[in-house]
């Protein structure tokens, strides 16, 4: 099934969506509930255009009477006994607005109405496929309801009447038949047509009364085609019981297919003029001013004979205004096109003469709208101008109407329109994952540093215990803690020998300045540990570098090296030969 409120928002004009939220909030204020019906739903479900609107509201709908013209509605006719009248809004929309009513026909043609509920009043129309109706309340905004499977004919296309005597009861309904089997292109179902066929022979015509003689007379004119319906009532004979005066060979049918074209140019531009007023003095071209006074008496909207008799001079004041200096410009005629009355503007491109007049509606059909394929959405998203940017949309029409003018021809230009709608550009992005990378990267290369350092200083401590005769277990392990242990030995021996270092040579002396570079570098250096617990026999002493006795007068020379605190630690190893002293005690 079709989603009803997607078809509301999108297949009617906006135009019409405004015109039904006027008559919502008005039967809302009111306490009424209002249903959208008729022809509107059935050309919504079958995807015809939405030429007219028919509400009704489960009430009085004649107290929305003042409402609708405060709103903006113009009422155009009333029809008391059917509760209903007829209004008129802004851009071309026609609304019938009636109550909810249940119906009895005492006589053929003769109705009597009495306030009903809508679904009983669904049930008192004329075709299944008009029997259906769209609820416009809140709550159920959008539900369909169909008591009599309109739907289903609608999909074969046919007109079935509701009730089985609908053409005795109300014998405008075979009128109504041909009319929308020619707008449509449907047919009646078999049993319809057969009480069609029927009624013809039988002359139920004859119940006909005046008010709905003069309301499908006037459908006509409403039409898009108003000749191909003329032409098929007539060919049913129909014609000569609504208006006889009116045919189709009364009509200037070129003049009627001209403004067809026309009124097709200005619709695919998105102006929709209402065509029934043109098209009313084209049909009625060639009829005596009699005969035309008497057919415009007939019409029950007498709003729709007041703009029929106001074209003319409408459509003379837009001509003065568009042929002036204030459409000398194209974006100044764009303006005005869209303002002004789309029916003056059909019938002033209809009759124009003036060159200069042709020539700019020749523009506005052809020319102008080759703009919009000239906005540099490329260039404004480079300068960061994008939807969503403030006023972005009144730009886009500034700048439409600024290369309808010619006034914007090279890129430069473009620029510096655009430049101060241009937003500054945003700051760089702080990439804190790269930097915690960058972070993690950096900690091995300080470690492979300490390590290399930590080589330099095994070197010299090997080197150091192979003068000093300590075997080595373990080169490749770090320094550290064999460093603790190797000091402390150090220091033990250095006491003892104390008094016998005295009497050693100068050697000895000048090696005790030395004592602080060697701990610090022991002690920081991360090198390979040196494990000195035990000696193993079985593993060689690992010294990487022999080292060779120092000469004890150049160590201080020597300092100044990176490796100095490693030869230090070297020099100091005769400390350790000191052990033998004690046997000589």
């Amino acid at each position: 099934m079709a989603d009803y409120i997607y078809l509301l928002e999108n297949r009617l004009s906006q135009a019409q969506q405004a015109s039904l939220q006027t008559v919502r909030e008005a039967a809302r204020n009111k306490g009424l509930t209002v249903f959208l019906v008729g022809g509107a739903v059935r050309d919504l479900t079958s995807g015809s255009p939405v030429r007219d609107l028919d509400v009704v509201v489960q009430g009085n709908a004649l107290k929305l009477k003042k409402d609708i013209e405060k709103a903006g509605g113009k009422i155009s006719g009333e029809h008391e006994a059917g509760h209903t009248f007829y209004a008129r809004f802004p851009n071309g929309v026609r609304m019938e607005i009636g109550s909810t009513l249940s119906v009895t026909y005492p006589k053929p043609g003769k109705p009597v109405f009495k306030p009903a509920t809508i679904l009983e009043d669904l049930r008192r129309r004329d075709f299944t496929a008009n029997a259906m109706a769209i609820s416009l309340n809140d709550g159920s905004y959008g539900l369909l309801m169909d008591p009599l499977n309109g739907v289903a004919d609608i999909e074969n296309r046919e007109l079935r009447l509701v009730s089985n005597y609908g053409f005795i009861e109300e014998p405008v309904r075979m009128i109504r038949a041909v009319r929308l089997g020619a707008r449509l292109g449907w047919h009646m179902d078999e049993k319809t047509q057969e009480r069609y066929e029927t009624g013809k022979k039988e002359g139920y015509i004859s119940a006909l009364d005046a008010f709905h003689r003069g309301y499908e007379t006037e459908e006509i004119f409403h039409e898009e085609d108003p000749l191909r319906v003329l032409r098929r009532l007539e060919s049913e004979g129909w014609m000569k019981h609504l208006a006889p005066a009116l045919s189709a060979s009364k009509a200037n049918i070129p003049e009627l297919e001209k403004l067809r074209a026309t009124h097709t140019q200005l619709q695919l531009q998105g102006i929709h003029p209402e065509g029934s007023v043109a098209n009313f003095s084209l049909l009625t071209a060639k009829m005596a001013p009699k005969e035309v006074s008497a057919l415009k008496h007939s019409f029950p909207r007498q709003g729709f004979v007041g703009e029929i008799e106001s074209l003319e001079s409408e459509a003379k004041e837009f001509a003065a205004q568009f042929s002036g200096k204030g459409a000398a410009l194209p974006s100044q005629a764009w303006k005005l096109l869209y303002s002004s009355k789309p029916e003056a503007i059909l019938w002033t491109a209809h009759t124009a003469k003036t060159p200069g007049v042709k020539a700019k509606f020749e523009s506005f059909y052809r020319d102008w709208p080759q703009a919009k394929q000239k906005l540099p959405h490329t260039l404004m998203q480079e300068m960061r101008i994008v939807p969503g940017v403030p006023r972005y949309e009144e730009l886009l029409d500034k700048l439409f109407f600024e290369l309808m003018d010619e006034k914007l021809g090279t890129v430069e230009e473009m620029k510096a329109y655009l430049e101060p709608y241009s937003p500054p550009a945003p700051p760089p992005p702080v990439h804190l994952r790269r930097a915690r990378v960058a972070k993690k990267d950096a900690k091995p290369a300080k470690s492979r540093k300490k390590a290399a350092v930590a080589e330099e200083g095994a070197e010299g401590v090997a080197g150091l215990e192979a003068s000093a005769g300590t075997p080595v277990v373990a080169a490749a392990k770090p320094v550290k803690a064999a460093a603790v242990k190797a000091a402390a030995p150090v220091k033990v021996a250095a006491k003892k020998a104390a008094a016998p270092a005295k009497k050693v040579a100068a050697p000895a002396k000048k090696a005790v300045p030395v004592k602080a570079p060697a701990k610090k570098a022991v002690a920081k250096a991360p090198a390979k540990k040196v494990v000195a617990k035990k000696a193993v026999p079985a593993k060689k002493p690992v010294a990487k570098k022999p080292v060779s006795k120092p000469a004890p007068k150049k160590a201080p020379a020597k300092a100044v090296s990176r490796k100095a605190p490693v030869k230090a630690a070297a020099k100091k190893a005769p400390a350790k030969k000191a052990v033998p002293a004690k046997k000589k005690r």
